[in-house]
């Protein structure tokens, strides 16, 4: 009997590791919701429908991006979607401003995307001057910026999406390449350089380490205030690329484009699998999640359901994945 059993056990405990694997069940659980969309309408499982996703999922994506990074480190950033409106709002108004003198579409929409990430930018360091040296916990003072980014948004545009831009904006953002856009492509390469960074450099190493124990990593000669700086910053800066890329979606800045999404962006970063106390989570989850959440979207819709309840399917989500990690804390400590 132990001569037949023996090497069933190996073989169960490692089915048994790979299926306790956060990854490998957000991918299960993705290809699922594609056979379950796809069942219930054949229309689904078309490359104009996988191009949609890959729109919505864009924006998504690079916010959620920025939100691993903060909550990796500990922290939380609720302005993620307040400074993609914001930003895309800016920018667009500068885009009419070059359009109106004459600059070339090209010229015009990289100029505006580099208007789009300074005003990120601009936002994350305030938020990293508002914890660093106001003393306020991220969550006070990233709603603060929140506010104050959405506020404004509105009061530059009066609630109107500003357009008039380059006329040729919107045509990058459809699809040539299969379901794949350029702004598209470009999402994907920033998701690769930045788990690169997050996995692979001393930036995230230093990411990890004050996520896990922010007084160790002082005690280690961490820059704890700088580091945070950057993290901040680098969230900015996705999130205005996030406008941007909504801008080309839409070809104008709309002011609450960004409405509700740092709600999707922590959706997205729980659900695959980032704890909140921080120091733990992979960049590949955070893809996975975000990718989740825009076949929800589409899915819904296509079947027919009311959208609505895109919010009762991402609550579910969030409790399992909570679930699964308070599991594994407790397999580990027991």
């Amino acid at each position: 009997m132990a001569a037949t059993g023996g090497p069933a056990g190996p073989l169960t405990g490692r089915i048994a590791r790979i299926f306790s694997n956060q990854q490998t069940i957000l991918l299960l659980v993705l290809v699922g919701m594609i056979i379950l969309f796809s069942v219930l309408n054949p229309v689904f499982f078309t490359t104009d429908v996988f191009g949609n996703i890959l729109l919505d999922w864009g924006p998504i994506a690079l916010i959620a991006v920025a939100e691993t990074f903060v909550v990796i480190s500990g922290g939380i950033d609720l302005s993620v979607g307040a400074t993609l409106g914001f930003a895309g709002v800016i920018a667009a108004y500068a885009m009419q401003a070059m359009t109106g003198a004459g600059l070339p579409d090209g010229l015009a929409i990289f100029l505006g995307t580099l208007v789009a990430a300074a005003v990120g930018i601009g936002v994350g360091l305030i938020n990293a001057l508002l914890i660093n040296r106001a003393h306020l916990v991220p969550f006070i003072a990233t709603l603060a910026t929140l506010g104050a980014a959405g506020g404004m948004s509105i009061v530059l545009t009066g609630g109107a999406p500003i357009g008039n831009g380059p006329p040729s904006a919107i045509s990058l953002s459809v699809p040539w390449l299969g379901p794949l856009s350029w702004p598209g492509i470009v999402v994907i390469i920033i998701v690769v350089i930045t788990g690169l960074y997050l996995h692979k450099s001393r930036f995230g190493r230093y990411t990890f380490a004050i996520g896990s124990n922010p007084f160790a990593a002082l005690a280690a000669g961490i820059n704890v205030k700088r580091q945070i700086t950057k993290i901040y910053a680098l969230s900015g800066f996705l999130s205005g690329l996030a406008g941007m890329f909504l801008y080309l979606r839409l070809g104008s800045g709309a002011p609450t484009s960004g409405a509700g999404n740092e709600l999707d962006a922590i959706a997205a970063v729980v659900i695959g699998g980032v704890a909140l106390s921080g120091g733990i989570g992979r960049m590949t989850g955070t893809v996975l999640g975000s990718l989740i959440l825009a076949t929800v979207t589409s899915g819904l819709i296509i079947i027919g359901v009311e959208p609505n309840w895109k919010q009762v399917v991402v609550a579910i989500l969030i409790a399992a994945a909570v679930s699964l990690q308070a599991l594994r804390s407790k397999g580990r400590t027991s």
